[in-house]
Parts: C-alpha cells; sequence; structure tokens
C-alpha cells in the first residue's frame, strides 16, 4: 500500500507521537530542533485555520479537519524537548521556562485544552465554531509567547 499526501505525513507523525513519550535528545540543541520543528508544523496547521476563521480564506470543512488532524497529532511533541541545557544555543526560550516550571507547565495545559476544544470545533463543521475555537488556540499561543519566548 502507498501512502500519499495527507495520508503520509498523517502516518509519520502517528509514528512521531508514539516514540515521543521515549524521545531522548543526545545533545541540547538536538532538543532544541525537535521542539522548533515540531512548532513550526503546530504553526503552519493552524496558520490555516485561522486563515479561514478570519475570512482570508475560504472555510473548506475538509480542510479544517484535515489541518486539525496535524494540530492534534503534534500537539503533544514539543513539551518534551525543553530539557535541561536547551536553553542555550539557537533558541528563543526565556530563562522563565527553566525558573517558573509550574507556569510553563499551565501554558502547556491551556494549549492542550483549548487544541482539545479546537478539535471538537473541526468536526462540527461549523465556520462560527471554527472562529471561537482558534481564538482561544490563539490566545493560548499568545500567553505562552508572551511569558516563555524572547521576541
Amino acid at each position: 500500500m502507498k501512502l500519499k499526501g495527507f495520508g503520509y505525513i498523517l502516518t509519520c507523525l502517528t509514528l512521531t507521537v508514539s516514540f515521543s513519550a521515549s524521545a531522548q535528545f543526545a545533545k541540547p540543541e538536538d532538543a532544541i530542533k525537535y521542539r522548533k520543528a515540531a512548532l513550526t508544523v503546530l504553526g503552519t496547521h493552524f496558520s490555516r485555520l485561522g486563515a479561514m476563521a478570519q475570512g482570508k480564506t475560504p472555510f473548506d470543512a475538509k480542510q479544517v479537519i484535515e489541518n486539525e488532524a496535524v494540530i492534534e497529532a503534534v500537539a503533544k511533541l514539543p513539551w518534551s524537548a525543553f530539557v535541561e541545557g536547551s536553553d542555550k544555543g539557537e533558541t528563543k526560550a526565556k530563562p522563565e521556562i527553566w525558573k517558573d516550571a509550574a507556569k510553563f507547565k499551565e501554558a502547556q495545559d491551556r494549549f492542550m485544552t483549548e487544541s482539545l476544544k479546537l478539535s471538537v470545533a473541526a468536526k462540527s463543521g461549523k465556520l462560527e465554531d471554527l472562529k471561537t475555537a482558534t481564538a482561544a488556540v490563539g490566545g493560548a499561543c499568545k500567553n505562552c509567547h508572551d511569558n516563555f519566548r524572547e521576541k
């Protein structure tokens, strides 16, 4: 069986999610690359949903489901890569991530909670539900960026 396009990507992401819990990073820079890649994928797919929610691109329920599926698969990945020593190097991560780990965990939890609501909204097939959910996820992203990411 050959996988093409979205099916291939989703299969790769699913495999990645399966191995993420046991992911270990040989060097701090490996963790930085990993979390940057995961956050880039999240940002790309969330931007597509945001564009639909804001009326910048036409609403397409099928595309909403496909993009949300990627977000759901990848949303758990970056957090395990904020390991000791990965605060230095090519990163915009603020020291507050490690100084106030509880607050950083709260920000992660908020993002995960809002992402789950996005999943429900995507499956509803309703533009209004998408608008509400993307605004909430966007707020969770902004909160984390404001508190834990250098400009």
